[in-house]
């Protein structure tokens, strides 16, 4: 294969080539290389070759020089057009993969004045966004009801093993199997029924798919279930799942509870990824602030925290095998333990201290309750919390209407439910959840809250089920926004796939908040989709929903006024001929830094994974810390060959995606004014509190 590569340099950029073999020493090449690049940007030659070639002065730039790479704090020495001056030259160095090589040749390709690239076109959007089924769609749905059926038998028999009655889910005697298929069936639509009877074993999982399973993904999830990594996947959730080979594809949805190698091969050694999650008592964390005893609020900016209770909103309907808190199941701060989640005594004075450090902190303006998952707590226990914020944002509103004009606190505007049971587990949304949703709203107004969200993660349209649009249909009833964060994982990052899922959710009302690159270490390599891809797709694909600007004012007001918002969103998409509406940032949240994805590609390691150099998003606040920061320079996680191999793997043409080497830098986009805080009436204070920087 290295062979195949150095053919293409000697045929197609014989310039390049040449370089090498007349150059006896590296400092030549590098010489040749640079004078090649400027004369590329003096010349009347195209952006696109202009490009090309400043990125290969950049890579000089940083050429034979140390980085401190911000994720695992190693340092890493660049040598990028070294090693390929020895490709060239028929030295190739230990350890270098063809990856390097592929990357650099289709970087070189850029600056010929001969090369294009053929336009991603709507029509070709169109194309790919019909490939991907929805679970509204008529023939997915018999296929679940067959699932349904299958699983529903195992669930009997795994319900006639059980040892004890204590629960109101056991057989009385004398039930013929008809009845006991009935009474499972009855069943079904209590959540409960389904957390109660989650698969939680290799064995287990295998037998609920028609040990449909393969040998190697097996004793890939056995060697898990040795390393203690939890399994809890739910029987809904698990009749989404394709069993049959003809049938619909599920990658998107399969692999977030099919654990990879290298999640397996990494857990018990995952780093957190979020240093501020790294916490030593009594210091302040990463972005320097100060965080009441344990692991109850996490906080990177000034004006927003996310609080996790003591509560079973530390557990998950699911553990989704790209989870961002991976770190935290690994130390089992959070598990699926639901008994020793019960709310303790202790909880309700520690939820005191934590109402009491968001009233007395004068940035803290939005609330993102999560966990795990919000919605996991129990509807009592749920309005507990909902109560002690609503108490806290009076206070708080109360000791402003004391201070001066400029010395004001900020006021609770935002309050947000973290949850994925939309899709993991929609009948746990019951008529009793949604009469408190909006009972809180209507007191919250009154106290001064603006915006109640419900903060939702829909990785695929294969999981908007009838049950999860109604369920989408009664928080909207409720007068709550439901935004979404997707994961672009590498199955989800394929062409047309999160366009129609922006599509699909749009239509119910639902809007797009973030497109979020895998983040992490090794455990999730096989997930990772490289941020040149979700660059690819935000020019490419995303483009072709764009909201003119005059136009963005109508839509805001459609989101504010709140009624009729999913026919009203419709409407709107219909007039203004748009496929969906591209409200969602792409992402990477970053270490100690946020969320960008404002970044340059400065040199490619001998993998040939990218490196990047990162800036923060400048449109937003953050902690002073920031700027003391210095260069932030991120490895990805894998290769763009290596992704595209993965992807021709699950089917894709790789002639797709041929655009993706000439992504290599990103700018990150605006905030869509939905998401902005609304302005106080009042001068806050410039005051920043619980804040000290780390010695």
């Amino acid at each position: 294969m290295a062979e195949n590569i150095l053919n293409k340099f000697r045929k197609n950029l014989p310039e390049i080539y040449n370089f090498a073999i007349i150059s006896d020493r590296e400092e030549l090449f590098i010489d040749h290389i640079r004078s090649y690049a400027k004369s590329i940007t003096e010349s009347k030659s195209d952006s696109s070759q202009k490009n090309a070639a400043n990125l290969i002065l950049t890579f000089l730039e940083y050429e034979s020089k140390y980085i401190q790479e911000l994720s695992k704090g190693d340092k890493i020495y660049l040598e990028t057009l070294s090693l390929l001056w020895n490709f060239l030259a028929g030295n190739t160095p230990a350890g270098a993969k063809k990856d390097l090589y592929e990357d650099l040749y289709h970087i070189f390709l850029h600056t010929l004045p001969d090369f294009k690239l053929p336009d991603y076109s709507f029509k070709k959007l169109l194309k790919h966004m019909k490939r991907w089924p929805s679970g509204l769609d008529r023939d997915v749905r018999e296929r679940r009801a067959s699932n349904k059926e299958r699983i529903i038998l195992q669930l009997v028999k795994k319900i006639e093993k059980r040892a004890h009655t204590s629960t109101r889910y056991h057989f009385e005697e004398g039930l013929t199997h008809k009845q006991k298929v009935d009474k499972v069936n009855e069943w079904w639509s209590d959540f409960r029924f389904h957390l109660i009877m989650a698969i939680k074993s290799p064995s287990e999982l295998n037998s609920f798919l028609g040990e449909s399973l393969s040998t190697k993904t097996v004793r890939i999830l056995n060697r898990a279930k040795n390393k203690r990594i939890p399994f809890f996947i739910t029987p809904y959730y698990l009749s989404l799942l394709n069993t049959d080979e003809n049938g619909f594809d599920d990658l998107a949805i399969r692999s977030y509870i099919i654990y990879s190698e290298s999640l397996v091969e990494t857990y018990g050694n995952i780093k957190a990824w979020e240093r501020e999650d790294a916490l030593v008592e009594g210091e302040p964390n990463a972005a320097g602030w100060l965080l009441p005893e344990g692991h109850n609020i996490h906080r990177r900016y000034p004006e927003v925290a996310i609080m996790i209770p003591d509560t079973r909103g530390r557990s998950c309907g699911g553990l989704c095998s790209s989870c961002q808190r991976m770190y935290d199941f690994q130390s089992e701060r959070l598990n699926f333990d639901m008994d020793a989640l019960k709310p303790l005594q202790s909880w309700e004075r520690k939820l005191s201290i934590l109402m009491e450090y968001f009233e007395n902190d004068s940035q803290i303006r939005d609330i993102l309750i999560t966990g795990g998952d919000a919605l996991m707590s129990k509807n009592r226990v749920l309005e507990n919390i909902l109560n002690a914020v609503l108490k806290m944002a009076l206070k708080k509103r109360e000791s402003n209407s004391l201070r001066a004009d400029g010395e004001k606190y900020y006021d609770i505007q935002r309050v947000r439910l973290g949850t994925r049971l939309i899709a993991y587990l929609p009948m746990r949304v019951n008529s009793e959840l949604i009469s408190i949703l909006r009972e809180f709203k209507r007191k919250g107004v009154e106290a001064g809250i603006k915006q109640f969200v419900i903060q939702t993660h829909i990785q695929s349209p294969l999981e908007i089920t009838p049950q999860a649009r109604e369920t989408i249909k009664a928080i909207i009833s409720a007068g709550w926004i439901i935004t979404n964060q997707l994961v672009f994982t590498a199955a989800v990052s394929r062409r047309g796939h999160t366009a129609k899922l922006r599509q699909q959710l749009n239509s119910l009302g639902v809007v797009s908040y973030y497109t979020f690159t895998v983040k992490g270490f090794e455990e999730n390599m096989e997930m990772y989709a490289p941020n040149s891809r979700s660059i690819q797709e935000q020019k490419e694909e995303k483009a072709f929903g764009k909201v003119p600007d005059h136009k963005q004012v109508e839509l805001n007001a459609i989101f504010n006024r709140g009624d009729n918002l999913t026919s009203e969103i419709n409407r709107f998409m219909k007039e203004n001929q748009l496929p969906f509406l591209p409200t969602d940032r792409n992402v990477l949240n970053l270490p100690a830094i946020g969320k960008s994805m404002t970044f340059k590609l400065v040199g490619i390691t001998k993998e040939g994974k990218r490196v990047l150099l990162f800036d923060h998003d400048r449109t937003r606040q953050h902690s002073p810390v920031i700027d003391k920061m210095g260069e932030v320079f991120i490895i990805e996680n894998r290769s763009i060959s290596s992704y595209l191999r993965e992807l021709e793997a699950m089917g894709e043409k790789i002639k797709d995606y041929e655009s993706i080497w000439g992504f290599t830098t990103g700018e990150t986009e605006h905030l869509f004014p939905l998401f902005e805080y609304p302005n106080p009436d009042y001068t806050p204070t410039k005051l920043i509190t619980n804040f000290r920087e780390k010695e």
